[in-house]
């Protein structure tokens, strides 16, 4: 039988945490120890949905339906705990396709329903930059933070753990969206990014296509002019009956896309005064950024914080991440969560104070 929780004793040092993610077309589950992983695991629907040439949010959540149960019991069962020992669960409720969100947020409140452990409601974005932690477990704010995905891009300046200010975002469309979108002109697979790398390898940055159109200076970015630059060459090369390089374009497109990131961001840390630079989304994922980003902070004397791929794209290692932060903070859900497609950058989920538990403080 159900027993309501009475107390949670958030001052625990190393929480361990369950993190569930089903936000697009990944089924992923995670433990995490504080800022320790002891188990990751990820159920993908990534090649039936690039059959359709990208994710057909109904198949996502089929898929996410079939696969959360046991991918959860394999992710607890791999991290050598058992379900006692956890503290509390953490789920993604936005942002993304509804229709997965509601898949993850269902099954999580039943799963911390049934072991009468607390719910957590995690901001997908968020996940993404708490990612950093696990990368780097002795990591501390202040510092600045490249976020690049397929729906935002933003340089943030964290004060702690918990707050962040945007220091600039996208005007139009995303890094990451941008990369997809030119995949599909140039006729290369789903998904997007990982394809037009891999082109990009074969080619030369030898075609000038803008690094920035509207949005003027600071730390805003603009890819809308990018992308509808590398449409137009294309169009004329094809219109005139001209031979152009897939690959050539690949890697002009790439360099422009990237260059403007990694110089804003740098940009940005030495504005702010911090001696430390984070990386998180998918678009992080990409070698050229990592290596751009990498030679450049060493250059200007930054230290560098880069997940390693696996943890820049969608997972739920992340999800358990920022779980820890918020489990810390008595960011609690009750049984009335549930998911948004779109919620703000850097919103967390307060708690409604609604059949919550009390907190307990002063007690390690």
């Amino acid at each position: 039988m159900y027993t309501p929780l009475k107390t949670i004793d958030t001052t625990k040092k190393d929480p361990i945490i369950l993190g569930i993610e089903t936000s697009c077309d990944e089924t992923a589950a995670a433990v995490v120890q504080g800022r320790k992983i002891l188990s990751d695991e990820i159920a993908s629907s990534a090649s039936i949905q690039a059959l359709y040439g990208g994710v057909v949010p109904e198949i996502a959540s089929r898929v996410h339906t079939d696969e959360v149960a046991t991918v959860v019991e394999r992710a607890i069962k791999n991290a050598g705990i058992t379900y006692a020992d956890i503290d509390g669960v953490a789920v993604t409720y936005g942002a993304g396709l509804l229709g997965a969100l509601l898949v993850g947020v269902s099954f999580a409140k039943a799963f911390a329903y049934a072991l009468n452990k607390p719910l957590i409601a995690v901001n997908h974005i968020r996940g993404h930059l708490a990612a950093a932690y696990l990368d780097s477990p002795t990591l501390k704010p202040p510092f600045v933070t490249l976020l690049c995905s397929g729906g935002h891009t933003a340089i943030l300046y964290a004060k702690s753990e918990a707050e962040f200010e945007i220091l600039g975002s996208t005007l139009d469309d995303a890094a990451g969206e941008a990369f997809d979108k030119v995949a599909r002109v140039l006729g290369l697979k789903y998904p997007g990014g990982p394809n037009i790398e891999k082109c990009a390898l074969e080619g030369t940055a030898n075609i000038s296509f803008p690094k920035m159109f509207k949005g003027g200076g600071g730390y805003n970015f603009s890819y809308s002019g990018l992308k509808t630059a590398v449409i137009n060459y294309c169009h004329t090369k094809e219109q005139k009956g001209e031979e152009y390089s897939k690959s050539d374009v690949a890697s002009s497109f790439q360099q422009s896309a990237v260059d403007v990131l990694v110089q804003k961001t740098l940009d940005a840390g030495e504005e702010k005064g911090v001696d430390t630079i984070t990386v998180g989304g998918g678009v992080a994922a990409n070698t050229y950024l990592r290596e751009s980003l990498q030679k450049q902070c060493k250059q200007r004397g930054f230290k560098l914080v880069l997940p390693e791929k696996r943890y820049c794209t969608d997972n739920a290692a992340m999800i358990a991440s920022e779980g820890v932060i918020q489990f810390k903070l008595g960011n609690f859900a009750d049984m009335s969560l549930n998911a948004k497609a779109s919620i703000p950058l850097t919103k967390t989920l307060e708690s409604t104070g609604t059949g919550m538990p009390k907190i307990k403080k002063g007690v390690e």
